[in-house]
């Protein structure tokens, strides 16, 4: 198991290139197997998910080529057998390969799956959404297993909550379904818009609105396309968080900016400096920053993705901050290892009370989820000392690694085996 060892009060400077979008390249690398013709992407990050699900897909028989940012993936002998137990534990993404397997196939048999531990996220919108397309679902000895009499059928779905993932699973089974399918209350994600387009490029007929509505009119077979994946707004958002904190002069280019609108309002908010145009944001140093009040939302909202590493800057800035945590219900588990570091947090429920002015300090601490590990990253760039922290195979799971990606730029980061 590898830890990073991070020396604190550190050095930041010059600007960072922001890779693919990982929440955004997993549902698209799962849409090959809607069709036998290659798909090609690009700007793919090198994360473990990624690994991770080229693996579940090569598993179905899908022919992958790999070369570097690039992968071409070509689903034309796929067997349909139960999903890899070893890796859908891994990765709640793997769910995603149920819709186009049931669509293309007639049914399907895969493992319920893993993932961070930061709450239930509950399956059962994506199947309530595929069953509301035909497909009938049992849950036996920790498996879900679908089927379909004949094809699925275009209807009118109307997500309770605009659940990512199942947006994401009712759009490419309704892609080669028989008719029109609307879903309303969809999730309005950037990511969403990337799978459409994706999609599309392969022959769908899909028309996403702003609103919430999705609109696919299903097709017979898809074509062999190629997608260059957007750039990861999660990333992103982390380090220009990251110049914040640590009050440096810093860039983060290759992005759409206006993915990030409600991070950088309440960084403005906050009193932080930054200079966005349409591609880049610049950190300027600024002499005061002050505690406010958010809470996630779904998209255009504040994203929980970046609650926990905005949590750490809080406990810098002057005055107190309040986060109210909407999406999930245990998406805390951050709060103990950053009060090791110094930090002051309390838990009410769904509300995280942060104290600010805090001088951290370096600790031994351990990662508990993906999000989690890189605020602790953060907090201990800015701490006294150096700090220590354990498991980050979750980190890796999410971020290139990230001794390389910012420890070339000034901070010290060091990854150990133990």
């Amino acid at each position: 198991m590898d830890r990073l060892i991070i020396k604190g009060k550190a050095d930041l400077k010059g600007s960072i290139q922001i890779k693919g979008s990982k929440n955004s390249a997993l549902p698209i690398m799962v849409s090959a197997l809607l069709s036998k013709n290659t798909l090609k992407l690009k700007n793919l990050p090198q994360l473990d998910d990624i690994d991770n699900m080229s693996k579940l897909l090569g598993s179905y028989g899908a022919n992958i080529k790999s070369k570097k940012d690039t992968l071409e993936i070509k689903c034309c002998n796929i067997i349909n057998i139960d999903a890899d137990y070893d890796i859908v534990r891994k990765m709640r993404a793997s769910i995603l390969i149920l819709g186009p397997l049931i669509a293309r196939f007639g049914k399907a048999r895969i493992s319920l799956p893993g993932g961070c531990a930061i709450g239930t996220r509950p399956i059962d919108i994506h199947l309530e959404g595929l069953r509301k397309l035909g497909a009938n679902f049992q849950v036996e000895n920790g498996y879900v297993v679908g089927e379909v009499e004949k094809q699925l059928i275009g209807n009118h779905i109307a997500l309770p909550f605009p659940s990512v993932g199942a947006t994401e699973n009712i759009m490419m089974a309704a892609s080669i379904a028989k008719g029109k399918t609307i879903i309303e209350n969809a999730a309005r994600e950037p990511e969403i818009n990337d799978l459409a387009m994706a999609l599309n490029k392969m022959g769908a007929k899909i028309n996403v609105k702003n609103n919430g509505i999705i609109k696919i009119d299903g097709v017979n077979s898809l074509s062999e396309t190629s997608h260059k994946i957007m750039s990861d707004r999660i990333v992103a958002g982390t380090f220009v968080i990251a110049a914040v904190m640590l009050n440096k002069k810093f860039e983060v280019k290759d992005i759409e900016s206006n993915h990030l609108e409600a991070l950088t309002s309440s960084l403005t908010e906050m009193g932080a400096k930054l200079k966005i145009k349409k591609t880049s944001i610049q950190i300027m140093p600024t002499t005061k920053l002050n505690g406010i009040k958010i809470q996630t939302a779904p998209y255009p909202g504040f994203p929980t993705d970046l609650q926990a590493q905005i949590m750490a800057l809080m406990s810098l800035v002057n005055g107190n901050s309040q986060i109210k945590e909407n999406i999930f219900e245990n998406r805390f588990m951050h709060v103990p290892e950053l009060n090791r570091l110094g930090a002051k947090i309390r838990v009410k429920k769904d509300i995280a009370l942060i104290t600010g002015n805090r001088n951290l300090k370096g600790a031994q601490v351990m990662a508990s989820d993906l999000r989690a590990s890189v605020s602790l990253v953060l907090a201990a760039l800015c701490a006294e000392g150096e700090s220590v922290i354990n498991r980050v195979y979750h980190l890796d799971r999410g971020y290139e690694k990230i001794e390389h990606t910012l420890g070339s730029l000034g901070p010290s980061i060091k990854r150990e085996k133990y």
